[in-house]
């Protein structure tokens, strides 16, 4: 008895377009968040990836030619492509976000004034990186 095929797994649907204002607000949201994420590259402190993915995801949904140009991007592309397979996080990536929230919270707990609010910013960077490494790796 001969098994079934197994065909390969379909790709999800493109994203139904905004129009009129909200296509243009997605638009911002994308520029903005780009905009961000490339600060991120250079600022420690300031994520890149969460940026990226939130610039792919309102660029689908606005402007089919930045969201092409996002996924050719040679730095940006991959996160994008890995995370959209599956949640995927490359490991550089685990590693740069770990390095960048323990020198935030060095820095958070060496120059906040209020004692409890550092340990909740450190607390809430501590549950960050643990769903993170959770996250399975391209």
């Amino acid at each position: 008895m001969a098994l079934p095929e197994r065909s390969a797994p379909e790709e999800p649907p493109p994203p139904r377009q905004a129009r009129g204002a909200l296509r243009w607000l997605m638009v911002a949201l994308a520029v903005v968040s780009l905009v961000l994420a490339v600060l991120g590259v250079v600022l420690p402190g300031l994520p890149t990836t969460p940026f990226v993915l939130l610039a792919a995801w309102a660029a689908a949904r606005s402007s089919p030619r930045l969201s092409a140009w996002l996924e050719r991007h040679r730095l940006f592309g991959p996160l994008i492509r890995d995370w959209r397979q599956g949640g995927r996080v490359s490991r550089r990536a685990k590693w740069s976000a770990a390095l960048a929230m323990a020198v935030c919270a060095v820095l958070l707990l060496w120059l906040s004034p209020s004692g409890w609010g550092a340990l909740a910013g450190v607390g809430a960077m501590a549950c960050v990186l643990a769903w993170l490494w959770r996250r399975p790796e391209p």
